[in-house]
C-alpha cells in the first residue's frame, strides 16, 4: 500500500524539456537528503518519523487519556501549522456525523485562528456549560491571534475551576527553553511539549503540536508515525524517476513552466476538505515567493462540479488539476431495489456509492481532459491512520524538494511577517 503517482493524463512536452526537470528535482532530492540547501536550518522534519521514541508515544497517550477523562470538549488554541494538521488528520479519520454520535472521545474545537469576536464569544457560551481541557500552541507564545485568544480562554479556565484545577486542564506547546509562554508554562506549572527549533510550523504535524489533539480524538498515533516511516523510506533514498516524490514534483514543475499558475487538489470524500486546506498552507508559504509558485487551490468533489466545475470545464486555461483518487471506501452502501421503478434508478442496480462516485471522477476526467485540463493522479488505496501518516510525508518532502526546483527557501514565510509589523504598528505596540 503506497502513494502513487499517473501523470499520463497530464500535457507533458519533448523529451528532453521532461529529462531537464527530472534531473533538477533529483539533485533537489539530494540537496534536501543532505541538509545543504536554503533553510537547513529547519529540516528536523525529515528524520522526525523515526526519531519519535515509544515513551514519546506514551506520555503523549497518558495526557491524552486524562484529557478524555475530565473533558467533554478540547480546545486547540494556534494558528496556521498550529491547528492545520491536527484538524486535517483528525477530519480525515472522525465518524462525518460524530457530533451527533454517542460520545467516547472529547470533541475538538479549535480557537485562536481568528480575531472574530463573534466565535470566540460563540465558544465561551459553549464552555461555560462544558468541562473542557486546552492546548496552547506557539514557538514564541507572541503570535497575536492565538496569544489573545490564550489570555481570555485562560482567565475563562481560571474563573470556572480555580487557577490550581486550571493549570492541570492546560498543555502548553511551545519552544524547548525559552519565549512568553514557555516561561509563563513553567512558573504555572503546565503539561509542556516541545516544537523542536528545527521544525517549522506547516512541517510540525507529527510533532506533540498534531500528536495531542490526535490523540485526544482517540486515533492512533502509532499508526500515523508509522506510515510516515514507511513513506519516508520509499521517497527519501530513491535518487531515481521512479520515485514517487520524484514523478509529482516533475510533473508540477513542467506544467508550471509551461505556463500553468494554478494547481487544484481535488478530493471525492467530503471528509477530505481539510487535507486541501493543510496541503494549500504547506505549499502555499513554501513556494510562494520572489514572485514564484504555483496558486495552491482546492474543490470537493462532486459538490463542487456543480459550482467551480463550470470555470473548470470553459474558464481560463489557469491551472491543472492534482486528483486525489481513493480506491477503496472504509463502509459500504449499495443502491436498493425497490418494488418499482419509479425513479429511473434501476440502471444503477449493483452499484455501491463508491462504484458511482469512481465513475463520476472518471466522468469528469474525461471532461476536462476535453476541456484541456491537464491531470496528475495521487493514488491510495484507502484513508485511514497509516495513508495518512503516508500522505504527510509524501507532500512535505515533494514540497522541499519542489521549493528547491524553483530556486526558494522553502521553510521560511516573510511575507507572513510583514503582515504582522503591519498591524502591531496600527494597534500601537512598540
Amino acid at each position: 500500500m503506497k502513494v502513487k503517482i499517473d501523470f499520463s493524463q497530464a500535457d507533458m512536452p519533448n523529451y528532453v524539456e521532461v529529462k531537464s526537470v527530472e534531473e533538477k528535482s533529483i539533485q533537489s532530492l539530494k540537496i534536501l537528503r543532505e541538509g545543504t540547501g536554503k533553510g537547513n536550518d529547519f529540516l528536523g522534519w525529515i528524520d522526525l518519523p523515526e526519531q519519535i521514541q515509544e515513551a514519546d508515544i506514551e506520555k503523549i497517550n497518558k495526557v491524552a487519556e486524562r484529557v478524555r477523562q475530565n473533558s467533554e470538549v478540547f480546545v486547540v488554541a494556534g494558528i496556521g501549522g498550529s491547528y492545520l494538521g491536527a484538524r486535517m488528520v483528525i477530519e480525515s479519520l472522525k465518524h462525518n456525523f460524530d457530533t451527533l454520535m454517542e460520545r467516547k472521545n472529547p470533541t475538538i474545537v479549535y480557537a485562536g485562528n481568528t480575531m472574530n469576536e463573534d466565535y470566540l464569544a460563540d465558544l465561551m457560551e459553549v464552555l461555560d456549560k462544558k468541562d473542557y481541557s486546552l492546548a496552547v500552541i506557539s514557538k514564541s507564545g507572541t503570535t497575536t491571534e492565538t496569544a489573545v485568544t490564550f489570555r481570555i480562554l485562560r482567565n475563562h479556565l481560571e474563573n470556572k475551576y480555580g487557577k490550581q484545577e486550571a493549570a492541570k486542564r492546560i498543555i502548553a506547546i511551545t519552544d524547548k527553553e525559552k519565549g512568553v509562554l514557555k516561561t509563563l508554562a513553567d512558573k504555572e506549572g503546565y503539561d509542556t511539549f516541545v516544537i523542536p527549533d528545527n521544525v517549522g510550523g506547516r512541517y510540525s504535524v507529527l510533532t506533540p503540536v498534531g500528536l495531542i489533539p490526535i490523540a485526544v480524538a482517540g486515533f492512533d498515533i502509532k499508526r500515523i508515525i508509522e506510515g510516515a516511516i514507511e513513506e519516508r523510506k520509499k521517497t527519501l533514498f530513491d535518487d531515481s524517476n521512479n520515485n514517487e516524490a520524484i514523478k509529482y514534483v516533475v510533473a508540477r514543475n513542467i506544467l508550471y513552466n509551461k505556463g500553468k499558475s494554478i494547481e487544484l487538489l481535488v478530493n471525492y470524500q467530503p471528509n477530505l476538505v481539510f487535507l486541501s486546506e493543510w496541503w494549500k498552507q504547506l505549499y502555499g508559504e513554501s513556494e510562494g515567493k520572489d514572485f514564484k509558485g504555483l496558486f495552491p487551490a482546492s474543490v470537493s468533489n462532486t459538490t463542487d462540479l456543480h459550482s467551480m466545475g463550470q470555470y473548470i470545464q470553459e474558464g481560463k486555461r489557469l491551472m491543472f488539476e492534482s486528483v486525489l483518487h481513493v480506491k477503496k471506501s472504509n463502509k459500504h452502501l449499495s443502491i436498493p431495489k425497490l418494488k418499482e421503478n419509479d425513479d429511473k434508478l434501476d440502471y444503477l442496480l449493483g452499484f455501491s456509492l463508491t462504484d458511482i462516485n469512481h465513475k463520476a471522477e472518471e466522468g469528469t476526467r474525461l471532461a476536462h481532459l476535453e476541456g484541456n485540463v491537464s491531470q496528475i493522479t495521487i493514488e491510495v488505496e484507502e484513508i485511514n491512520e497509516q495513508t495518512i501518516g503516508k500522505l504527510i510525508y509524501f507532500f512535505e518532502i515533494c514540497c522541499g524538494i519542489s521549493g528547491y526546483v524553483l530556486d526558494v527557501n522553502p521553510f521560511n514565510q516573510p511575507g507572513v511577517e510583514n503582515y504582522k509589523k503591519k498591524m502591531f504598528a496600527l494597534l500601537g505596540k512598540e
